[in-house]
Protein backbone atom coordinates (compact mmCIF):
# COMPACT_ATOMS: atom_id res chain seq x y z
CA UNK A 1 0.00 0.00 0.00
CA UNK A 2 1.05 3.74 -0.96
CA UNK A 3 0.80 6.30 0.72
CA UNK A 4 -0.55 9.93 -0.44
CA UNK A 5 -0.83 13.10 1.04
CA UNK A 6 -4.14 14.07 1.51
CA UNK A 7 -4.49 17.29 -0.08
CA UNK A 8 -3.37 20.61 1.41
CA UNK A 9 -2.75 18.51 4.32
CA UNK A 10 0.59 17.63 5.71
CA UNK A 11 -0.47 14.15 6.34
CA UNK A 12 0.04 11.01 5.02
CA UNK A 13 -2.79 8.61 3.87
CA UNK A 14 -3.28 5.01 2.18
CA UNK A 15 -4.03 4.84 -0.95
CA UNK A 16 -8.02 3.42 -0.19
CA UNK A 17 -9.77 4.28 2.86
CA UNK A 18 -11.88 1.59 5.06
CA UNK A 19 -15.43 2.87 5.25
CA UNK A 20 -17.60 1.26 8.17
CA UNK A 21 -20.67 2.74 7.51
CA UNK A 22 -21.79 -1.04 7.54
CA UNK A 23 -20.62 -1.84 10.97
CA UNK A 24 -23.70 -3.22 12.96
CA UNK A 25 -26.11 -1.48 10.07
CA UNK A 26 -29.21 -3.20 9.40
CA UNK A 27 -31.11 -3.69 6.05
CA UNK A 28 -34.26 -4.85 6.16
CA UNK A 29 -33.32 -6.85 9.09
CA UNK A 30 -30.37 -8.08 8.11
CA UNK A 31 -27.24 -6.99 10.01
CA UNK A 32 -24.87 -6.14 6.99
CA UNK A 33 -21.36 -6.49 9.52
CA UNK A 34 -21.13 -7.72 12.79
CA UNK A 35 -19.06 -7.26 15.23
CA UNK A 36 -16.23 -10.22 14.90
CA UNK A 37 -16.48 -9.53 11.17
CA UNK A 38 -15.75 -5.65 11.85
CA UNK A 39 -12.75 -6.27 13.71
CA UNK A 40 -11.33 -8.93 11.24
CA UNK A 41 -12.01 -6.13 8.48
CA UNK A 42 -10.12 -3.55 10.34
CA UNK A 43 -7.42 -6.66 10.84
CA UNK A 44 -7.20 -7.25 7.41
CA UNK A 45 -6.77 -3.80 6.30
CA UNK A 46 -4.29 -2.72 8.72
CA UNK A 47 -2.64 -5.90 7.81
CA UNK A 48 -2.44 -4.28 4.27
CA UNK A 49 -0.96 -1.00 4.96
CA UNK A 50 -3.98 0.65 5.52
CA UNK A 51 -4.30 3.44 7.98
CA UNK A 52 -7.31 5.54 6.76
CA UNK A 53 -10.42 4.75 8.38
CA UNK A 54 -13.87 6.58 8.17
CA UNK A 55 -17.04 6.54 10.54
CA UNK A 56 -19.90 8.63 11.64
CA UNK A 57 -21.66 8.81 14.69
CA UNK A 58 -24.66 7.75 13.43
CA UNK A 59 -23.26 4.48 11.59
CA UNK A 60 -24.38 1.70 13.12
CA UNK A 61 -27.64 0.50 14.92
CA UNK A 62 -28.31 2.08 17.33
CA UNK A 63 -26.09 5.05 16.16
CA UNK A 64 -23.10 5.02 17.61
CA UNK A 65 -22.13 1.20 17.29
CA UNK A 66 -19.50 1.55 14.63
CA UNK A 67 -16.73 4.24 16.77
CA UNK A 68 -17.51 1.68 19.36
CA UNK A 69 -16.73 -1.53 17.77
CA UNK A 70 -13.51 0.87 15.87
CA UNK A 71 -12.87 2.18 19.55
CA UNK A 72 -12.71 -1.43 20.87
CA UNK A 73 -10.33 -2.51 18.28
CA UNK A 74 -8.04 0.61 18.60
CA UNK A 75 -7.55 -0.17 22.32
CA UNK A 76 -4.70 -3.20 21.54
CA UNK A 77 -3.16 -1.16 19.32
CA UNK A 78 -1.28 2.32 18.56
CA UNK A 79 -3.61 5.20 17.74
CA UNK A 80 -0.86 7.26 16.21
CA UNK A 81 -0.70 4.47 13.44
CA UNK A 82 -4.42 5.36 11.49
CA UNK A 83 -6.08 8.24 10.40
CA UNK A 84 -9.34 8.75 11.93
CA UNK A 85 -12.26 10.65 10.28
CA UNK A 86 -16.15 10.89 12.04
CA UNK A 87 -18.92 13.26 11.11
CA UNK A 88 -21.85 15.42 12.56
CA UNK A 89 -24.87 16.49 11.65
CA UNK A 90 -27.73 13.99 11.27
CA UNK A 91 -29.86 13.36 14.36
CA UNK A 92 -28.30 11.65 17.54
CA UNK A 93 -31.44 12.24 19.70
CA UNK A 94 -35.07 13.36 19.67
CA UNK A 95 -34.62 16.83 21.44
CA UNK A 96 -34.58 20.45 19.42
CA UNK A 97 -30.95 20.44 19.44
CA UNK A 98 -29.66 16.87 18.97
CA UNK A 99 -29.07 17.38 14.86
CA UNK A 100 -27.83 19.52 12.70
CA UNK A 101 -24.86 21.92 12.89
CA UNK A 102 -25.07 24.41 15.94
CA UNK A 103 -22.41 25.37 18.10
CA UNK A 104 -24.46 23.13 20.65
CA UNK A 105 -24.70 20.63 18.77
CA UNK A 106 -21.26 19.71 17.84
CA UNK A 107 -19.90 20.54 20.86
CA UNK A 108 -22.21 17.45 21.94
CA UNK A 109 -21.54 15.09 19.64
CA UNK A 110 -17.79 15.92 19.24
CA UNK A 111 -17.56 14.21 23.11
CA UNK A 112 -19.10 11.37 22.48
CA UNK A 113 -17.66 10.39 19.33
CA UNK A 114 -14.26 10.84 20.86
CA UNK A 115 -15.56 8.34 23.94
CA UNK A 116 -16.87 6.00 22.02
CA UNK A 117 -13.36 5.71 19.94
CA UNK A 118 -11.74 6.41 22.61
CA UNK A 119 -9.25 8.85 21.70
CA UNK A 120 -8.85 12.51 22.45
CA UNK A 121 -8.44 13.98 18.92
CA UNK A 122 -10.13 13.29 15.57
CA UNK A 123 -7.83 13.64 12.04
CA UNK A 124 -10.36 14.45 10.38
CA UNK A 125 -14.05 16.20 11.52
CA UNK A 126 -16.67 15.78 8.51
CA UNK A 127 -19.83 17.91 8.40
CA UNK A 128 -22.03 15.23 7.01
CA UNK A 129 -24.57 17.08 5.31
CA UNK A 130 -25.21 21.32 4.56
CA UNK A 131 -27.37 23.01 7.79
CA UNK A 132 -29.81 25.34 6.39
CA UNK A 133 -30.71 26.71 9.68
CA UNK A 134 -27.44 27.25 10.84
CA UNK A 135 -25.26 30.26 9.21
CA UNK A 136 -21.79 28.46 7.77
CA UNK A 137 -19.95 31.00 9.84
CA UNK A 138 -21.02 29.48 13.39
CA UNK A 139 -20.22 26.13 11.88
CA UNK A 140 -16.92 26.77 10.97
CA UNK A 141 -16.55 28.89 14.40
CA UNK A 142 -16.80 25.76 16.59
CA UNK A 143 -14.79 23.28 13.95
CA UNK A 144 -11.92 25.57 14.30
CA UNK A 145 -11.92 26.06 18.27
CA UNK A 146 -12.27 22.09 18.25
CA UNK A 147 -8.92 22.49 16.38
CA UNK A 148 -7.47 24.85 18.23
CA UNK A 149 -7.89 23.09 21.04
CA UNK A 150 -6.04 20.25 19.26
CA UNK A 151 -9.75 18.22 19.62
CA UNK A 152 -9.83 17.43 15.68
CA UNK A 153 -6.44 18.38 13.15
CA UNK A 154 -8.31 18.80 9.99
CA UNK A 155 -11.84 19.36 8.33
CA UNK A 156 -14.08 17.80 5.91
CA UNK A 157 -17.23 18.32 4.15
CA UNK A 158 -19.65 15.19 2.55
CA UNK A 159 -22.42 15.40 0.25
CA UNK A 160 -23.38 19.40 -0.56
CA UNK A 161 -23.73 21.20 -3.58
CA UNK A 162 -20.44 23.31 -5.51
CA UNK A 163 -21.98 26.75 -4.21
CA UNK A 164 -22.00 25.37 -0.36
CA UNK A 165 -18.80 24.28 -1.17
CA UNK A 166 -17.62 27.53 -2.75
CA UNK A 167 -19.59 29.51 0.05
CA UNK A 168 -17.92 27.55 3.12
CA UNK A 169 -14.30 27.80 1.46
CA UNK A 170 -15.19 31.81 1.11
CA UNK A 171 -16.49 32.50 4.30
CA UNK A 172 -13.13 30.28 6.29
CA UNK A 173 -10.64 32.43 4.06
CA UNK A 174 -12.57 35.93 4.68
CA UNK A 175 -13.22 35.29 8.37
CA UNK A 176 -9.51 33.64 9.16
CA UNK A 177 -11.41 30.30 10.16
CA UNK A 178 -10.17 26.50 9.38
CA UNK A 179 -11.12 25.52 5.95
CA UNK A 180 -12.18 22.12 4.45
CA UNK A 181 -9.55 19.94 3.15
CA UNK A 182 -11.22 17.57 2.44
CA UNK A 183 -15.10 16.20 0.88
CA UNK A 184 -16.55 13.21 0.68
CA UNK A 185 -18.97 13.10 -2.50
CA UNK A 186 -20.41 9.67 -3.86
CA UNK A 187 -18.72 9.39 -6.88
CA UNK A 188 -17.68 6.33 -9.22
CA UNK A 189 -16.62 5.98 -12.42
CA UNK A 190 -20.44 5.24 -13.78
CA UNK A 191 -21.42 8.44 -12.32
CA UNK A 192 -23.27 11.06 -14.59
CA UNK A 193 -24.55 13.69 -12.35
CA UNK A 194 -23.26 16.52 -13.97
CA UNK A 195 -23.92 18.88 -10.70
CA UNK A 196 -21.08 15.79 -9.21
CA UNK A 197 -18.53 16.99 -12.20
CA UNK A 198 -19.25 21.33 -11.01
CA UNK A 199 -18.54 20.09 -7.26
CA UNK A 200 -15.51 18.41 -8.03
CA UNK A 201 -13.93 21.15 -10.03
CA UNK A 202 -13.83 23.45 -6.85
CA UNK A 203 -12.08 20.52 -5.40
CA UNK A 204 -9.29 20.84 -8.08
CA UNK A 205 -9.58 24.63 -8.05
CA UNK A 206 -8.90 24.81 -3.94
CA UNK A 207 -6.50 21.53 -3.71
CA UNK A 208 -8.96 19.97 -1.24
CA UNK A 209 -9.01 16.10 -1.63
CA UNK A 210 -11.41 13.68 -1.97
CA UNK A 211 -12.45 10.64 -0.29
CA UNK A 212 -15.53 9.18 -2.54
CA UNK A 213 -18.45 7.20 -1.26
CA UNK A 214 -19.71 4.06 -2.95
CA UNK A 215 -16.56 4.30 -5.34
CA UNK A 216 -18.12 0.98 -6.40
CA UNK A 217 -21.30 2.23 -7.50
CA UNK A 218 -23.23 0.36 -4.28
CA UNK A 219 -21.46 -2.60 -6.39
CA UNK A 220 -22.42 -2.21 -9.53
CA UNK A 221 -18.97 -1.76 -10.87
CA UNK A 222 -18.24 -4.89 -9.20
CA UNK A 223 -19.16 -6.99 -12.54
CA UNK A 224 -21.32 -9.14 -10.76
CA UNK A 225 -24.34 -7.87 -12.84
CA UNK A 226 -25.35 -8.37 -16.15
CA UNK A 227 -28.02 -5.87 -18.22
CA UNK A 228 -30.49 -8.75 -18.10
CA UNK A 229 -29.83 -10.87 -15.37
CA UNK A 230 -31.73 -10.95 -12.45
CA UNK A 231 -29.57 -9.16 -9.11
CA UNK A 232 -27.45 -11.98 -7.62
CA UNK A 233 -28.99 -12.80 -3.76
CA UNK A 234 -28.22 -11.27 -1.16
CA UNK A 235 -26.81 -8.12 -3.16
CA UNK A 236 -27.39 -4.45 -2.60
CA UNK A 237 -29.65 -4.34 -5.78
CA UNK A 238 -31.88 -6.34 -3.93
CA UNK A 239 -31.75 -5.08 -0.61
CA UNK A 240 -32.05 -1.52 -1.63
CA UNK A 241 -34.91 -0.40 -3.38
CA UNK A 242 -32.98 2.64 -5.02
CA UNK A 243 -30.21 1.03 -6.49
CA UNK A 244 -31.10 1.12 -9.72
CA UNK A 245 -31.88 5.22 -9.61
CA UNK A 246 -28.56 5.38 -7.92
CA UNK A 247 -25.92 3.62 -9.91
CA UNK A 248 -27.81 2.02 -13.15
CA UNK A 249 -27.80 3.53 -16.17
CA UNK A 250 -26.58 2.89 -20.21
CA UNK A 251 -23.39 4.91 -19.37
CA UNK A 252 -22.99 3.01 -16.65
CA UNK A 253 -23.00 0.02 -18.86
CA UNK A 254 -20.59 1.21 -21.09
CA UNK A 255 -18.44 2.39 -18.55
CA UNK A 256 -18.32 -1.18 -17.01
CA UNK A 257 -17.80 -2.96 -20.66
CA UNK A 258 -14.91 -0.76 -20.83
CA UNK A 259 -13.85 -2.04 -16.88
CA UNK A 260 -14.03 -5.35 -18.06
CA UNK A 261 -12.15 -4.83 -20.59
CA UNK A 262 -8.93 -3.08 -18.98
CA UNK A 263 -9.54 -5.85 -16.19
CA UNK A 264 -8.86 -8.68 -18.66
CA UNK A 265 -5.97 -6.89 -19.68
CA UNK A 266 -4.31 -6.37 -16.26
CA UNK A 267 -5.29 -9.72 -14.94
CA UNK A 268 -6.96 -8.12 -12.74
CA UNK A 269 -10.96 -7.54 -11.46
CA UNK A 270 -13.68 -4.89 -12.45
CA UNK A 271 -13.75 -3.63 -9.07
CA UNK A 272 -9.68 -3.47 -8.25
CA UNK A 273 -9.88 -1.03 -12.17
CA UNK A 274 -12.87 0.82 -10.78
CA UNK A 275 -10.99 1.95 -7.76
CA UNK A 276 -7.64 2.25 -9.48
CA UNK A 277 -9.31 4.59 -11.99
CA UNK A 278 -10.30 7.06 -8.83
CA UNK A 279 -7.16 6.83 -7.40
CA UNK A 280 -4.93 7.77 -10.44
CA UNK A 281 -7.70 10.95 -10.62
CA UNK A 282 -5.56 13.62 -12.31
CA UNK A 283 -6.93 16.74 -11.43
CA UNK A 284 -7.44 16.39 -7.94
CA UNK A 285 -6.36 13.97 -5.00
CA UNK A 286 -8.75 10.83 -4.80
CA UNK A 287 -8.78 8.14 -2.27
CA UNK A 288 -11.94 5.91 -2.32
CA UNK A 289 -13.67 4.46 0.73
CA UNK A 290 -13.91 0.90 0.56
CA UNK A 291 -16.91 -0.68 2.20
CA UNK A 292 -16.01 -4.21 1.69
CA UNK A 293 -19.33 -6.90 4.17
CA UNK A 294 -16.49 -9.55 3.74
CA UNK A 295 -12.87 -9.96 4.38
CA UNK A 296 -12.46 -11.74 0.75
CA UNK A 297 -14.45 -8.79 -0.65
CA UNK A 298 -12.03 -6.09 1.21
CA UNK A 299 -8.73 -8.27 0.21
CA UNK A 300 -10.22 -7.60 -3.63
CA UNK A 301 -10.58 -4.13 -2.90
CA UNK A 302 -7.46 -3.81 -1.85
CA UNK A 303 -5.86 -5.13 -4.96
CA UNK A 304 -6.72 -2.31 -6.80
CA UNK A 305 -2.70 -0.58 -4.50
CA UNK A 306 -1.33 -3.29 -6.64
CA UNK A 307 -2.41 -2.71 -10.04
CA UNK A 308 -1.39 0.92 -12.38
CA UNK A 309 -3.49 2.17 -15.34
CA UNK A 310 -1.67 3.23 -18.09
CA UNK A 311 -2.70 6.24 -19.56
CA UNK A 312 -4.64 4.48 -22.71
CA UNK A 313 -6.90 2.37 -20.50
CA UNK A 314 -7.37 5.74 -17.90
CA UNK A 315 -8.38 7.65 -21.14
CA UNK A 316 -10.71 4.31 -22.38
CA UNK A 317 -12.50 4.57 -18.94
CA UNK A 318 -13.29 8.39 -19.23
CA UNK A 319 -14.18 8.30 -22.31
CA UNK A 320 -16.93 5.70 -21.71
CA UNK A 321 -18.63 7.94 -19.34
CA UNK A 322 -18.87 10.63 -22.19
CA UNK A 323 -20.66 8.20 -24.56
Amino acid sequence: MEYRTLGDTGTKVSELCLGTWRFAKESDGVVETDRKTAHALLDTFAEAGGNFIDTANVYGDPSGTSEDWIGDWLADRDREDFVLASKVYFPMGDGPNDSGLSRKHIRSQIRGTLERLGTDYLDLYYIHRWDEETPIEETLSVLTELVEEGKVNYLGASSMAAWQLTKALWTSDVEGLERFDVTQPMYHAAATDETVEHYLDVCADQDVAVCPYSPLAGGFLTGKYSRDGDAPEGSRAELVDSFEEYYVSETGWDVLDEIRAVADELDATPPQVALRWLVQQREFTCTPIVGARTVDQLEENLGAAEISLSDDQFDRITDARAD
